[in-house]
């Protein structure tokens, strides 16, 4: 979308100056504002035309049944799938009695701008009705930071010519009708109005609607008070259905005399708490916002996103588009987390309802390494979800025979939803990722605190899983057999590399977090002999190496499997998933997204740095890339082991994965884990962090079109700023005590002033090469920057 001649490239905007309405499901998720808790994609404000309706609260969900043609011990019953709740963003407009909308009468002028420092949604637009009324219309939108439940929106209408009769209508709208996947009816029967009324009514200019759902049990309300500002004589009336709720504000317009309403909107939900209690909550709510009025909720959000950024800004001096995308990416990260408070982030957060609202594996691998370092308590409370879900994970253990806890591949609410179990259930790796994720938080925040209430708890039941999931052969070494790892492609496979890197990171980090709680750990049943065979397992854990081709399979034997014909694949043709059986993408080397190469990045401590650039260049050769989760991974790579010029491509794809729809499926929603990726390229990529151990480490380099890159941290209470040049790095801390880190393996502290090393050169390497048609677009010439 960005190409397209209506949007510019500005630092600290996207900016939509026509409106182009075959492009409008994608704009929507875009154009979303979320904070982690209340999710409103960008529909217009009239409602229609729209490409997705979508209003989504974090954790909210039906239940629905998972389809089988043969039932099977194990598989899941039941799916949850994210619902479209009350929608409170509609704000319709009648202009001498003719309905505003964009498709009919002259839409003179119409721009939309996403401000990534206000966190706002900015419309301005012209329209002359069928029957010659002009009016102009502004409205600005939010999602607060600073108070969950909320939104707002201030909605202005101006005459143009001369007297003007308007009518407003702001309203609650439930079940609105939105595309459901046909294939599937058992699933389009209980997800046709999800929402059972419970309650409907108003009171002056408060509207207030409260439904229930009829399988997962829960109850939401949602409510709207209004201020208005208008000329004499203006009116407000309101009416109430069981599903809609709607004011009607009249008014007679001259020019230069607009009315004015701001439009608060609470919303509130539960699975325990009554429907007074939840009506309550959300009536307190709105007296807040009201409280604070529209300046203070727009003076709050700019607090906190002032706040934010001066913790986790990206600045790249040579490339506009870049610089643009990863501050999108970093904002969209933000929303996805911020106040999401013991609930899932989910792969598309809250902007639209792709992958059925599930959270993945993505959430602790990619979202939450950019928030533990910008935005800790965001993953702390992440971490917090999903030791609430730790019961529903042990007893999917036990239902498979195994020790410890089994978390869900996907979920919303810790159950297991996933019904491809090749690709899905065998996935044991998210485990790993999930112990990961603690065990990084603990060391970037000496979060005690935490480890002692939740993160020991997840760390030794994933570590009792992975020794019950695994065993000692006749060897001693500890393999790990009929597993999946991140590769799509390949299912069912003896110790692959990546799940047996991090299951060994797991158990050692499970081992360490006993050490330090014993009195803690005791009361979890672990005993000195338990804790030792989970260290034994862990040093004898099997990495599978091929002497004769001196790279790491993916997997035992997967180098022995026959290539992948790319010569006889056509562009056409990818994704291979929708055009090949899986049975013959897993007896094949074909890889969908970086699995071995993720391993290289995650756990780069257990690699040496030839053996980086022979895996590096070994994996480019079958990497597809028809998962939006590789070109990140494969950029930070590609960057330390040299290949600069590719891994600036990775980054570009990476980071405008929305912004120029690469996947074409930006209208279900923006891609977290991949914008969170454009950050990770950045940083871990041509910033070259680590922080294995529990230390930082840096080993930067740019390539040629980047002039400058400076980003920062936070990490264990200090305040960190790194900037990158071509032929020399600056550490300065900006809070905190002393901090020790290495540049390109020379230890150094970082204290009062700032510390400039020189960067060495890149090592000189042949250029690895991709699957026909696979290679990422080249960087362009970056188009001239606007300034914002």
């Amino acid at each position: 979308m960005i190409q397209h001649p209506a949007f510019a490239v500005e630092p600290w905007v996207v900016r939509e100056t026509e409106l182009d309405l075959d492009r409008l499901a994608q704009t929507e998720s875009v154009f979303a504002l979320a904070n982690g808790h209340v999710g409103l994609r960008g529909n217009l404000d009239e409602g229609e035309p729209s490409g997705l309706p979508g209003t989504y609260l974090a954790g909210f969900y039906e239940v629905r049944p998972l389809p089988y043609a043969e039932t099977a011990y194990g598989n899941p019953e039941a799916g949850e799938t994210v619902i479209n709740v009350t929608n409170g963003k509609i704000i319709r407009l009648l202009v001498e009695d003719e309905p505003f909308d964009v498709r009919y009468g002259v839409l003179h002028r119409h721009e939309r701008v996403l401000d990534l420092r206000a966190g706002v949604l900015i419309r301005t637009l012209e329209w002359e009705s069928p029957a010659g009324g002009s009016v102009r219309v502004s409205s600005t939108r939010l999602v607060s930071f600073a108070q969950r439940a909320i939104a707002a929106i201030l909605y202005e209408v101006e005459a143009v010519d001369g007297p003007t009769a308007v009518v407003v209508q702001s309203e609650l709208v439930a079940n609105e009708e939105t595309p459901v996947d046909e294939s599937d009816p058992r699933a389009a029967a209980a997800l046709a109005s999800p929402l059972h009324s419970q309650l409907s009514g108003s009171r002056d200019t408060r509207l207030m609607l409260a439904h229930s759902t009829g399988a997962s049990g829960l109850t939401m309300a949602a409510a709207t008070d209004h201020a208005i500002d208008g000329p004499p004589g203006t009116t407000a009336t309101a009416e109430t259905y069981e599903d809609l709720c709607r004011l009607l504000v009249a008014a007679d317009l001259v020019p230069g005399k607009p009315l004015r309403l701001v439009k608060f909107i609470a919303y509130g939900w539960s699975s325990q708490r009554s429907l007074p209690a939840i009506s309550a909550q959300v009536t307190a709510a709105l007296a807040e916002a009201q409280h604070a009025g529209w300046d203070g909720l727009l003076s709050q959000q700019r607090a906190y996103l002032d706040d934010f950024w001066d913790r986790a800004d990206v600045e790249i001096d040579g490339d506009a588009e870049l610089q643009q995308a990863v501050r999108f990416g970093l904002f969209h990260t933000l929303q996805a987390g911020a106040r999401a408070e013991k609930r899932a982030i989910a792969a598309k957060g809250l902007t639209g309802p792709g992958y059925e609202g599930h959270a993945f594996w993505d959430t602790e691998t990619f979202a939450l390494p950019v928030l533990t370092y910008t935005v800790p308590q965001a993953a702390r409370d992440a971490l917090y979800w999903r030791h609430l879900t730790l019961e529903a994970a042990r007893q999917r253990a036990t239902l498979l025979g195994l020790k410890g806890a089994a978390f869900p591949w996907r979920t919303i609410r810790g159950q297991e939803c996933s019904g491809y179990w090749p690709a899905g259930l065998a996935a044991f790796h998210v485990n790993a990722d999930i112990a990961d994720a603690v065990a990084r938080y603990r060391a970037a925040t000496e979060d005690d605190t935490f480890e002692r209430a939740a993160g020991l708890e997840v760390l030794v039941e994933t570590a009792r899983l992975w020794r019950s999931l695994g065993h000692h052969d006749a060897e001693g070494s500890f393999r790990i057999d009929g597993v999946t790892g991140p590769d799509e492609y390949s299912a069912i496979a003896d110790n692959n590399v990546y799940t047996n890197l991090m299951a060994q990171r797991n158990l050692l980090a499970a081992v360490e977090a006993v050490q330090r709680n014993g009195d803690r750990a005791a009361e979890l049943g672990v005993d000195s002999e338990e804790s030792a065979d989970w260290r034994d397992a862990a040093e004898a854990m099997l990495v599978p190496y091929d002497g004769a081709r001196k790279v790491h399979p993916q997997a035992e034997s997967f180098t022995q499997h026959q290539v992948w014909d790319f010569a006889s694949t056509g562009p056409e043709q990818y994704p291979l998933l929708l055009h090949f059986p899986y049975f013959d993408l897993y007896r094949k080397q074909v890889v969908k997204q970086a699995d071995l190469v993720l391993a290289l990045h995650l756990r780069g401590d257990a690699f040496s740095a030839e053996e980086k650039a022979r895996d590096f260049d070994y994996y480019e050769r079958l990497t597809v890339r028809d998962s939006s989760l590789s070109a990140c991974t494969q950029s930070v790579i590609a960057a330390e082991v040299g290949h600069m010029e590719l891994a600036y491509d990775y980054f570009g794809e990476a980071a405008l994965i929305d912004l120029d729809d690469i996947e074409h499926n930006t209208r279900d929603g923006v891609h977290i884990a991949s914008l969170a990726g454009a950050w990770i390229a950045a940083v871990a990529g041509f910033g070259g962090m680590r922080d294995h151990g529990g230390k930082l480490s840096f080993a930067p380099r740019l390539p040629e079109v980047i002039s400058r890159l400076v980003f920062r941290l936070t990490f264990q209470g200090r305040r960190l700023v790194v900037e990158v040049e071509p032929h020399r790095a600056t550490y300065s801390l900006r809070e905190g005590e002393p901090l020790e880190i290495s540049h390109h393996g020379k230890r150094l502290t970082v204290a009062g002033r700032p510390r400039v090393r020189s960067i060495p050169p890149a090592p000189a390497r042949d250029a690895p090469t991709q699957p026909p048609g696979r290679a990422p677009s080249r960087r362009r010439p970056p188009r001239p920057s606007r300034s914002s």
